[in-house]
Order: C-alpha cells, then structure tokens, then sequence
C-alpha cells in the first residue's frame, strides 16, 4: 500500500476526531450550544480559562480528569465530547488545519492563517477550496509503480495502433533535414552542429552535469549542456538530439507521469528520425527486401547508430513501408523484460495492468537464449514454436557498465522470415509459457531434492514498493539543476 500523506481530503479530516484540533472545536461547540462563556466553564469545571481557551483552540492536549470534568458541566459523556462535529463551518475548520499542518503545505512554504470566528464562511470556504486542489494536483504528480506502468500500457497500445508510425514526427525532421542541406548516410558532427546553431543554442560541455541527468537546457541562454565523457549507454549525439526535440516539439512540463512518458517517446522517435531520415532508410530496406537480405545490423551500420537504435527504427518502418509485422525487445541478462513493442501477435508476459516491463521472459525465447551463445560477434538466430504460432527472432547482447548485459531482439511471424538473413539458421526452441510447467516451475525432481532445504535470500527492490521519484520530470534533482545553472550564468546572462 501507497500512503499518501501530502494533505486530506474531507472526509478524512472529518474522520479524525481524536487530534487537539478536532476536540476542541467539539468542546467550543458544546459550549456555544448551552450559551456558556469560557468563564462560566471555568468556575463549574474547576478548569482555568486560560486552560479551556488553550484546549478549545487546539493548543494543549486534554487531560482525561479534565475531560470528565468539562463533560459533566456540559451534561455529556466522553463520547459526546470526541464526537464529529455536526456543524459545516467547525467541520471546514478541522479540515483547514489540517491541511495546513499537512507535510504538503510546510513543504511548500504555504503561510499559516488563524483560523477565528471573525473569519468569514465565505473566506474559509475558499482557504478550504484552494488546499483541497493543491493536495489533489500533488496526489496527481505523484506516480506510483502502478500508475507508471498503467501509463506504459496506454501509450503501448496506441503504438500498436499506430504500427509505431508517427508521420508528424517525420516531417518535422525531414523539415529540419532539409533546412541545413543533408543529403544521405550518417548524420555528420557537422550537420549535427548546424542543427543546434540553426535553433539558436549553442553546446557546452561540463564535468559536473548533475548527476540525475544525460543534459539540461538553459532556455534563458540557449545553451545546452552534456557530460565532457561521455553517457555512459547513451549516444551523445541522440542525447542532444533528444534535448533539441523538446524545444522543437514545443513541448511544456509534463503535468502527469503518463505525460511525462509520451514526451520521452517522441523525443526518442524524434532523434530518430534525425540520425536515420525516413525516405534514405526507407529505400536502404526495400533495397534490402528485394534481396531477401532484411538485417538490423545493416541499419546499423549504414547509418552509424547503435544496433538497439538500428532496431528501434526498423519497427517504425517495417509495417507502414515494409508489410511486416514485428517485434522488439530489450531483455536483461535477468530475463527481465527493459522494453517491448510488439503487433505480430506474439504474447509478452503481462501483469494484471498489462505492464510488460518488469516481467520474465520465457528461458527458450530467443532473447535469453542468445546469453548462453559463444559467440557474441555475430547475431544469434532462432526459430521459436510458441502457443500463437512459430516466430523467427535475431539477437545481440551488449554489456553497458555496471548493470549487467542485455540483449536486444527483433522478431517476425514465420512466414516473413523468408526477407530475413539468417532465416537458414538451424536453431529451434519450443515455448510453452505462460504455462508455468514451461520454465517457471522446478521439476518434480528438482522440487524432490531442493523444495525444503532451499533458503535464499532475495534481493530487494525498493523501487517495487514505493512511489516513482517525485516533480516535474521524475528522477531529477531540481536543486542540483537549478545550482548548477546559476554556477554558469554570468552576470551578463542575468
């Protein structure tokens, strides 16, 4: 379970009877219900006036003596006394200072006000108002794993129903393409340069980059900054690319972490589109189709990008240019699926959300038997026999620092195998998931010898359990960005 305790909401201050607040609006109620001054009270009571005000204020903690005490003068009992309060302005009351002691308003710096009975409903109601729509926004801000994966599954599906084809994107870089004169193969240095200049941004290296980040752009000074060495798995130039698209896409602070994800996509697709231009690929995999020689590592190469990059950008084409339906992974050496796309019927492991990242693939799928080949110089094929037909896939595995190595696979139906290189490969598995007896289930022989002497210790992932990193682009340390920003504008960028 998820606490969110950024602010209540009505009900919940109205739930909480038993806080000072809460009681002592109920005794200043009582009181004013049997026409009784503080003084009055007081002399019945034997409780000092000073102590009745502090109390019916919510300054002091009652004590049970006194509470006993009071509800005799009242004709009460102590449940009478603990009891919601039945009228709307106390109960707007309670609900205001609560939310002003919550740890969303001390976060935020937001002001205390006195909450006294010259206060008009009118001013109350608005106080009230305003704190319940900044707890909700808040509570919006927040992702929870969850909601993180719920809103990968939305932006997958529409993927899907797009063929991973987004035309407006396309334009938009074909548009920039031609405006600093590129003509085909690799996107140079060069051009790349007079992209960034033709924006009106100018490149900076820096060695202190705040951690949480592969670039941040100063929008008041038209700068961009990036590492001096490098980003660790990351292409500099895509790295860029991807900073530069935010700009050009006009894009604005993402309100919700779904948001947040649709951005990320297309400045991806975006940088893309850049590094390898829609009609020269296009052309190179025809070219290639005709030949019955269709390979990611061809893209890759023809056009100087990673072979994960090759292989992301080879789904964008291969239905809506190429009539081939596909799939794309990127798998850990864990087995955990990093990233999927799919619209060739193959079934990814899913959660009740529908969420694919996170999940195990199958042990037999191409993708974690090419961590077991050899050899990692050339692509590892295989056929697969699967409950939703047979798919051929092709695979690399890379290593990117310390997290371990990953494979990245493309996969097509049977029948498109024939446009493929490697389609000869004499490699076959058989995958029976989700049925568990497939491979997620020791045999009963296994079970037999290991089921009550096996003890091991998980390790656990504190992400799994908590909300996603909390603002406006999670995972950012805004302070570090923001230092590190005002480090670098002079008095002249003021």
């Amino acid at each position: 379970m998820v606490v969110n305790d950024d602010g209540p909401s009505a009900s919940d201050a109205r739930e909480e009877p038993f806080d000072p607040f809460s009681l002592g609006r109920r005794l200043r109620h009582l009181r004013k219900e049997r026409n009784l001054t503080l003084a009055q009270v007081a002399e019945r009571s034997g409780v000092a006036s000073s102590q009745l005000s502090l109390l019916e204020n919510g300054k002091r903690e009652a004590k049970l003596s006194q509470l006993q005490r009071i509800a005799r003068v009242y004709d009460a009992t102590l449940e009478d006394l603990t009891a919601p309060v039945p009228s709307r302005r106390a109960q707007l009351e309670i609900e205001l200072e609560h939310y002003m002691r919550s740890s969303l308003a001390l976060s935020r710096g937001l002001p205390q006000v006195r909450i006294s009975p010259r206060m008009s409903m009118d001013v109350l109601e608005a106080l009230v108002g305003l704190h319940r729509e900044l707890a909700r926004d808040a509570a919006e801000r927040v992702a929870t794993p969850e909601e993180a994966r719920r809103a990968n599954s939305q932006l997958r599906d529409e993927m899907r129903a797009r063929d991973n084809y987004y035309g407006e994107l396309e334009a938009e870089a074909a548009k920039l393409l031609k405006r600093v004169g590129y003509v085909s193969g690799p996107l140079s240095q060069h051009l790349i340069g007079e992209i960034t200049a033709h924006l009106g941004f100018r490149l900076h290296h820096a060695d202190d980059l705040p951690h949480s980040t592969r670039s941040v752009t100063d929008l008041r000074n038209m700068r961009i900054y990036l590492p001096t060495a490098g980003i660790g798995d990351h292409d500099p130039k895509s790295v860029l690319l991807q900073a530069l698209g935010h700009h050009i896409l006009g894009h604005t602070p993402p309100t919700d972490y779904g948001e947040f994800l649709r951005q990320r996509v297309e400045t991806n697709y975006f940088a893309a589109a850049l590094m390898m231009p829609e009609e020269p690929a296009v052309q190179f995999l025809q070219e290639a189709k005709g030949r019955r020689e269709l390979a990611a590592e061809d893209l890759r190469d023809a056009f100087a990008v990673s072979y994960e990059a090759a292989c992301h950008r080879f789904t964008n084409f291969a239905t809506r240019h190429l009539g081939i339906q596909v799939h794309f992974q990127r798998v850990h050496e864990s087995g955990t699926i990093y990233k999927a796309y799919e619209n060739d019927g193959v079934t990814f492991p899913k959660d009740n959300l529908g969420a694919i990242e996170g999940q195990l693939v199958c042990r037999f799928w191409t993708s974690r038997q090419v961590f077991d080949v050899p050899d990692k110089f050339n692509a590892f094929d295989q056929y697969t026999d699967t409950p939703d037909g047979t798919y051929w896939c092709t695979a690399r595995v890379d290593r990117t620092g310390a997290g371990g190595a990953y494979s990245t696979s493309l996969g097509v139906p049977y029948r498109d195998s024939k446009w493929f290189r490697g389609r000869d490969t004499k490699e076959h598995s058989v995958s029976r998931c989700p049925d568990v007896t497939c491979c997620r289930r020791p045999s009963s022989a296994l079970t037999q010898r290991w089921g009550t002497y096996a003890w091991p210790s998980a390790r656990t992932h504190a992400h799994l359990l908590a909300a996603l990193p909390p603002g406006t682009f999670p995972g950012v340390d805004d302070v570090e960005v923001y230092q590190f920003l005002d480090a670098r504008s002079g008095p002249a960028d003021s």
